[in-house]
């Protein structure tokens, strides 16, 4: 709902009176006319999820977790970090780790079944 031209002005003016000196100054500068206090709030930053709706963070601790505290790392929590981050990015260089890791697991799968 917008207000009248002169209620507007009136609180801009308010706002105006009631900042510090040295913030007046600053506005004074840019221009009191191309100020907007009363300017919409800028939407936060795209949070990137994975197809089960989970975030990096949500997926990294989850998988953590699950391996057991004595069994990793803080040089093994950051390479699951930046794992997760490239995978869900659609960076071509840990997709390729990723896809590189799935195929020697099943080589070493192949192997065992065979020895």
């Amino acid at each position: 709902m917008e207000q009248p031209k002169n209620e507007t002005q009136a609180r801009k003016q308010a706002i105006f009176d009631s900042m510090s000196e040295r913030r007046q100054k600053h506005i004074l500068k840019r221009g009191f006319d191309k100020w907007d206090p009363f300017e919409e709030p800028k939407d936060p930053i795209d949070i990137r999820k994975d197809s089960t709706q989970r975030t990096t963070q949500q997926l990294v601790r989850e998988f953590l977790q699950q391996c057991g505290q004595e069994k990793y790392s803080n040089a093994y929590s950051r390479g699951v970090l930046e794992m997760a981050l490239g995978i869900i990015n659609g960076d071509d260089r840990f997709i390729g780790m990723y896809e590189f890791a799935s195929w020697y697991t099943e080589q070493l799968k192949k192997f065992d079944s065979e020895a």
